[in-house]
Order: C-alpha cells, then structure tokens, then sequence
C-alpha cells in the first residue's frame, strides 16, 4: 500500500445536514435536508494542501427536498431532483429554467455528457418514474423525449448510463436496458444482501456494479471486462473513478483500489463518509452529514517512487504515462520503469514474460545474457549493474530460463541480421543507466550466437543431433567457439 490522496478537510460541523453533492472547477455545491442549496468556492493555496472555502452563495428558498444533483458545466446548468421531479437551473445564478412536466412522480435520474471530437457535447438523461424509464437529450435549454418510454420490472434504485445501454438496479436484480428502439432488457445478476443496489459510471464508458462486497466491472452488452471482481473490506455506499483508482466510500472510511493490477492502494479513515463527487481529474469531495473533505492526490512523482520501492511496477509504468513532463523525460522514465518490470519478472522466475518485456524494449542483448550464470566473460559480466542481487538459478529452473534466453535471442539476432545494412539502425539502451552497451551489431551477432550454441548446449545434451542442426544455423565467427565443443 501507498499513499494515493491526502484527505483535508473542506468544510466541518455544518449545521445543516448534507443530502447531496456535485462540483465542478472550483465550486462545490452542498444540498442539504432542509432544502437549502449552498455554493461554496474552493481555491488551493500555491505549494500547499490548505484551501480557501468561501460560502458564494446560499439559496434557502431553493425546495423542501433535494435529492439530486447533477452539473453539466459545458452548458452551465444544474440537473436536479426536487421534490420528485426534474428541474433545470442555471448554474451561477440559481435561476430556473425548465422543468420536465412528464417526469413527475421521479425518483431517479442519470445523465450521459458525450463530446465529440469537435467538442461538441451531447447530453442525454434517464428519468425513472414508477416501473417506466423515460429518455430525454438537452436542446435549446430545453429537455425533449429522445425515444418512447420503457417499461422496467421494478422501482429502478440505482442507474448509470453504459454507452448506448443504461444499467439499472432494482431491489432484488440488475438488468441492461439497451436503448436500441425496443427496450430490449437482459437480467443479469441479483444484488446480494446489501440494502441498496449500486451502478457507477467509469470513465472508460463502462460501469461498476456491486454486489454486497464485490465489484464487477461491466460494457454496454451486460459482459464483465475484468477477470476477477474487485473485493472491498466492506460493503460499498458510494463510489468514484479517478483513473487509475477506483475510490469506495465503506461505512467507516474511504477505500481506494486498482483494477489493473488488483491492489488495495490506501484506506483512509473518516468520520462515517456518505457521499462522493468529482470536479474532473483530481478533485474529489467526500463528505458525511455535516463534513465535507477534500481528496488531495499526492504527486505522481513520490507515489512512483513509493511504488518502485513496492516493486509495484505495472502501476507505476500507469502513473508514468499521466505525467505532464517532458515528453523525451517520459519516455526515459516508462522505459526505466519497464527494464525494472522485466528484470523483477526473472527475479520471480517469470522468464518468459521477462524476455517478451526486455524484446520490446530494445535491451542491450548482453546486459540480459548477463542475468545468467556463466554465459559472459567474467571481466565483461563486472561492469554489468542491476537493481537487486539476481536470484540463484539450477536444474530445472534453469533450463527453463535458457529456454526462454533461446527464443528471445533467437528474435535479436534475426532482428539484428536484418538491420546489417541499415544506414541509421535502432541503438541498444542498458538495462541500468550509465552500463556500458555494445553498439557494433557485428559484435553484438558473435556474441548471440555463442551464446545461443552454449544455452543448446546447456539444454539439449543428451541430444546431439539437435546441436548440429542448430549449429549448422549460425553463421558466427568460427574462431569464437572452442574446438572442444565441435
């Protein structure tokens, strides 16, 4: 585990209880029970995680009950359920717009914000009446029926739109209603014990769906992506997706994971947390009846480096490829980060997936053959440096790994052979900055075919005949084998 975020706290002992959040930039809108809609601002001090919350606005008079919020920034509106049914505000002055007449009696919404690649956007809204799903898109400042209703099979509890599918949980069930003309519905799993159903949209276009402690990770043709299920210490109430993490609001702190790779990154504790919003990337407000925080990122840069430490390197190779720097410094950094994923590979005796990573990356040939014993010049092998001591290898293990050196040499030198006359070929990197690489491809070709004759021989002793036959295709440097072996 590392830390991800640092929680400070935004707003504390709010007299008002919270009902709901949304944010966008640096606004966080609080609704409360009573009714009352507060607007606060939330600037960050320069070089610190200290913020400047200043209460902008605050609306009493704005309904006896919010139960929803939704903001759509790029059209400057706020979406909300008052009262059961919708209404449409404008989003600085709390001015109403519309109301959609035909979905009194709502208990739910969800919203999709698509943006094309002009960066036009495209909103489009479920609304959950009763057992009747109704589809409106925003045009004009106006909200209009996009398709006739559907009829579900219960009082949807939870929802989120999947691209052209929008999964709905009802008390007992999940089903994927495509929206496809006809409503066509598939039932695909029960809800387990827990109380409430759960469906959060993630940024890909997929959802997360939970089931009591476990989350799946489903796409709009109802079928599970990932190979396992998340498991969560306890049953989640909330959730949010800040790639790459998904973060849990449980019962009695906030939990933060990874899908790919499977990891608990950090649980942090918090008095009984409800509720999380999203500004857009890194900013994430959690908040209980009358607290609000703020989820503060830690650097990407120092959670790298607790990450290599962890020897946590897919994640880190995740992190790696968000940063903003220097493109060529990146770059460095990724290709870095996958020589230390490679050779952490052979170090767990992964040797095949460890040549597949070293292959694509261009390794200097030598500085693999050197995680080998016995396969170099002792005085060449010295000046070789790796990031840890290289794991003992024999019997079996061993010839495994001479195996998986043969195939992957096997791929260099034809490689190589290829680039003989190029005028500009591809350069060898280390393995270890500052190790010395052999850039004659004429020399590094010698070394490849001793080297494959010694692993043949190391792996096939028994098996003369397979020896000549190999032998017979390299064309080496006679000179560089020992009479003996032939």
């Amino acid at each position: 585990m590392h830390d991800a975020y640092e929680p400070v706290p935004i707003l504390e002992k709010l007299p008002l209880q919270i009902d709901c959040l949304a944010a966008w930039e640096d606004w966080l809108l609080v609704g409360t029970k009573p009714g009352h809609l507060l607007l606060y601002r939330i600037k960050k001090d320069a070089g610190t995680n200290r913020f400047e919350v200043t209460l902008e606005k605050s609306n009493k008079n704005f309904s006896k009950k919010i139960q929803q919020l939704f903001i759509v920034s790029q059209y400057k509106i706020l979406i909300s359920l008052l009262e059961n049914n919708i209404h449409v505000h404008d989003l600085l002055t709390f001015q109403q717009i519309t109301v959609v007449s035909k979905a009194k009696g709502a208990t739910l919404f969800a919203c999709d914000l698509q943006l094309s690649p002009s960066g036009e956007a495209q909103l489009r809204m479920c609304v959950a009446v009763k057992k009747k799903l109704q589809l409106y898109y925003w045009k004009d400042r106006e909200f209009y029926e996009l398709q006739g209703d559907f009829s579900a099979p219960d009082i949807p509890k939870s929802m989120a739109w999947c691209e052209n599918s929008i999964c709905v949980g009802f008390k007992r069930d999940y089903y994927l209603i495509r929206m496809d003309g006809r409503g066509s519905i598939k039932e695909l799993f029960p809800t387990g014990k827990q109380l409430e159903p759960l469906v959060v949209p993630l940024a890909d276009g997929k959802v997360a769906v939970g089931q009591d402690d476990l989350t799946v990770v489903l796409n709009e043709e109802g079928v599970c992506t990932q190979k396992c299920a998340l498991n969560w210490t306890d049953i989640p109430i909330d959730m949010e997706h800040q790639p790459p993490y998904i973060i849990a609001v449980l019962p009695r702190y906030v939990e933060i994971r990874t899908f790919e790779p499977r990891l608990l990154v950090q649980s942090v504790e918090l008095q009984r947390p409800r509720f999380i919003t999203s500004a857009g990337p890194n900013i994430v407000y959690v908040a209980s009846n009358h607290f609000v925080w703020r989820l503060v990122p830690v650097s990407i840069a120092s959670q790298i480096r607790q990450l290599l430490q962890d020897k946590q390197f897919e994640l880190a190779l995740q992190l790696a490829n968000m940063k903003d720097d220097v493109e060529g410094d990146k770059r460095q950094q990724i290709h870095h980060i996958q020589n230390l994923y490679a050779f952490n590979l052979f170090c767990q005796k992964r040797f095949d997936d460890s040549m597949q990573v070293f292959a694509k990356l261009g390794t200097d040939p030598t500085h693999v053959i050197g995680l080998y014993p016995d396969l170099l010049p002792a005085d060449y092998r010295k000046q070789l440096h790796y990031p840890n001591p290289l794991p003992s290898l024999s019997g079996a293990e061993l010839e495994k790994a001479h195996l998986a050196l043969i195939d992957y040499l096997t791929q260099k030198r034809s490689h190589l052979v290829k680039q003989l006359n190029d005028s500009e070929p591809s350069t060898p990197s280390p393995l270890m900055e500052g190790t010395p690489t052999i850039k004659s491809r004429k020399k590094l070709l010698q070394i490849i075919d001793t080297t494959l004759l010694k692993c043949y021989l190391h792996v096939h002793q028994r098996v003369p005949c397979v020896i000549l036959l190999s032998l017979s295709s390299l064309q080496t440097n006679i000179a560089l084998v020992s009479p003996v072996l032939i």
